[in-house]
């Protein structure tokens, strides 16, 4: 009588289940990482497309009534050479269906007088108010009104990189980030460029919304030959819906540039206060 129990040959081993085991978990894992990856790949197209979308709904007319400080400082050389100034001046604005107007206030136009009548007596006179209004600009003015299509112009010359979370003022928020391209700057000025470095992130609500922008360029290079320069140019911005409309609350620009044996830096920052 054969006393041997017959083996099973169908019945795994547990030899045999570890490696199912193992292989399943390595699918699951693989599966894991191709959604993760793909779901990766959407939220960055949908965020952009989200950008785009909400800029494309905030282009509206919403009448809005403003003030517009300018604050600015720059300086120039070294030692004895060296040429500081500082400028603070603030204006109205009035943007609706009708159009744009900028308003000058009695007191501004008083000070705007007497420095003009200091700077004819004395070259070296401090002029704050003609100073900062140096930089009062129609075009960016309009940028601050109406930042959707402002943002959209700088979006033209800008390569979508990728998206992140993070929180923005204590809120969830997502931040897209790009490149700046030099194939698409103005070719009168790519000729002259060895080194350009250029990267902008941007701040975006659930909706797509822009909540605020960050943009950073260095560039050097070389003109007629033997002028080497560098320059710095950094800007950052805080926006805001007001009903139909993006506006931005605050610009605030940062450069500084050296070269033919000068050197110089500034900033200027642009605050908008809506009124009632």
């Amino acid at each position: 009588m054969n006393n041997h129990v017959p083996i099973n040959t169908n019945k795994p081993t547990r030899k045999m289940m570890h490696s199912a085991s193992i292989h399943m978990l390595v699918r699951k894992g693989l599966l894991a990482a191709g959604l993760f990856i793909t779901a990766q790949g959407l939220a960055h197209a949908d965020g952009l497309a989200d950008l785009k979308a909400a800029l494309g709904r905030l282009q509206g007319q919403a009448p809005i009534k403003a003030t517009v400080e300018f604050k600015t400082w720059s300086k120039h050389g070294e030692g004895k050479d060296l040429d500081e100034s500082s400028g603070l001046a603030s204006i109205a604005i009035e943007d609706n269906s009708r159009g744009m107007q900028i308003l000058y206030s009695r007191d501004v136009l008083s000070r705007m007088e007497a420095e003009e009548r200091a700077k004819e007596k004395d070259q070296k006179a401090k002029t704050p108010t003609l100073t900062a209004l140096r930089e009062l600009n129609s075009s960016e003015l309009r940028g601050m009104t109406n930042a959707s299509n402002a943002l959209s112009l700088s979006l033209e010359k800008l390569v979508f990189k990728g998206e992140r979370a993070e929180n923005w003022n204590g809120k969830p928020a997502r931040v897209l980030s790009f490149e700046a391209s030099l194939d698409k700057q103005a070719d009168k000025d790519k000729k002259y460029v060895k080194k350009f470095e250029g990267t902008t992130e941007i701040w975006i609500a659930a909706d797509g919304t822009p909540l605020a922008s960050r943009s950073r360029l260095n560039i050097s290079g070389r003109a007629l030959l033997v002028i080497s320069f560098d320059m710095v140019n950094n800007e950052d911005h805080v926006f805001s819906q007001v009903g139909d409309r993006l506006v931005t609350l605050r610009k605030e620009s940062y450069n500084s540039g050296s070269g033919a044996g000068e050197k110089g830096e500034g900033r200027i920052t642009k605050t908008l206060q809506l009124l009632q």
